[in-house]
């Protein structure tokens, strides 16, 4: 990336380097140079990238009560409030597919945790809008923790058939989750992610107790049918290869 950045340096010093050896060159001449070394058709094309590229390097806002998850890579992604759009947050791939090849396993999140304790024994439903913008991947997500910090509950709509997940560039999208909270619940995580590239952007975030008959959403968490001894094994940890 940072080559990338410097194609103008590059050039810079293509021209003096040919002038050394009796090769004259006009800027222009070695910027277009510079472009085909890149694989890109001219300088124009590669000018355009450029400047996309350097305007993704300045921060986003940061968004009050939101931050990113550990996972989350900040040289590969910037997020917080949409500047020029009230009431938006974005979460935006610094990496251009013009430079570097498609990485799907990328992930940037932007989320904010509560307390469970004035929602235990309800269904709790969060609803948000969404706009994807030639993204790899994008979703809300919700989950709900123990005191000892075991996963209870869990949504992220990345099993659903329908209405989960969107990706490519899409018009606004409302998505809900609905999960109950146990008794034994002390915290509610949420949020938004974009995996891969592209952008998506985030709205209308709203957390509210909702109707018990509603359908939960949880992800089934997959059973082990692990077959147990019918005792107590090894409880001296004798090791019967020795000798």
């Amino acid at each position: 990336m940072r080559s990338f950045l410097n194609a103008k340096f590059m050039a810079k010093d293509l021209r003096e380097a040919l002038a050394e050896k009796g090769h004259a060159l006009s800027h222009s001449a070695c910027l277009e140079l510079v472009a085909k070394q890149f694989g890109l058709p001219d300088w124009n094309t590669f000018s355009a990238i450029l400047e996309r590229i350097e305007r993704r390097q300045a921060p986003l806002p940061a968004a009050e009560g939101w931050g990113p998850t550990g996972m989350t890579d900040p040289k590969k992604f910037r997020m917080g409030l949409e500047p020029g759009n009230p009431g938006v947050a974005l979460i935006e791939s610094l990496v251009d597919r013009a430079v570097e090849e498609t990485a799907a396993d990328m992930f940037g999140c932007l989320m904010q945790s509560v307390s469970a304790e004035i929602y235990r024994g309800q269904k709790l439903k969060l609803t948000a809008e969404l706009r994807a913008t030639d993204a790899g991947l994008g979703t809300i997500w919700m989950r709900i923790d123990s005191g000892t910090g075991t996963t209870l509950r869990f949504d992220n709509m990345m099993q659903r058939k329908s209405d989960g997940a969107i990706s490519g560039t899409t018009g606004w999208t409302r998505r809900s989750i609905v999960l109950d909270v146990p008794d034994e619940a002390e915290s509610v995580h949420y949020g938004f992610f974009l995996r891969g590239m592209g952008q998506v952007r985030a709205r209308a975030f709203d957390l509210t107790p909702t109707d018990f008959d509603a359908s939960v959403t949880d992800v089934p968490r997959p059973r082990r049918n692990r077959k147990l001894p019918l005792g107590p094994v090894n409880l001296h940890f004798l090791d019967r290869q020795a000798g």
